[in-house]
């Protein structure tokens, strides 16, 4: 018995077939948005994640506010420490003091060497907090004592200008950047 020859195959050309090229790229999940908006134009840039997306659009000054404020908080933390070799008394409270800015200080130093605006963000509300929770203190104790210096109103009004500032590049730093 003869057997026939099966018929040649035929190629498709999927370059052509826009159809088939739009279902083999739904298949494989790319050409499409994901949750973020981000196209994937492979496979590849899906898995290994596409650098574009992760790049921070920074806000004009960031860098330097937060180079200042880690500058700032490590200046601080030395004062303590350094006043403390000096005198005897409240040696450990201003001690532990000067250690705690000092670990804000490093914090903010890190947030200055850092790419990833997760770490940014939590840089500037540790910011935030330490001068919210200062100006809470500062208040309670000048309301204490019934008086207000000049010095003491000008501290004040630093920290909250420094807390504004700060939560304003938070804010500016958490907000989505629309596509092109």
């Amino acid at each position: 018995m003869a057997t026939s020859a099966p018929p040649p195959l035929m190629k498709k050309h999927s370059q052509t077939d826009l159809v088939s090229r739009l279902k083999t790229r739904k298949v494989l999940g790319v050409g499409g948005e994901d949750d973020d908006g981000e196209v994937h134009r492979s496979k590849i840039s899906q898995v290994l994640g596409n650098e574009s997306k992760y790049a921070v659009r920074e806000p004009i000054g960031l860098r330097v506010w937060i180079f200042l404020s880690a500058v700032l908080f490590t200046l601080i933390a030395v004062m303590p420490t350094r006043w403390c070799l000096k005198t005897a008394p409240l040696t450990a409270s201003i001690r532990l003091y000067g250690g705690a800015l000092l670990s804000i200080s490093l914090i903010m130093w890190n947030g200055l060497y850092t790419a990833e605006k997760a770490v940014m963000q939590w840089t500037l509300l540790t910011e935030a907090s330490y001068c919210g929770v200062q100006f809470l203190v500062t208040s309670m104790s000048l309301l204490e004592v019934g008086f207000i210096s000049d010095g003491a109103l000008c501290l004040l009004l630093g920290e909250v200008l420094v807390l504004l500032v700060t939560l304003l590049y938070h804010h500016q730093l958490g907000r989505r950047v629309k596509k092109m």
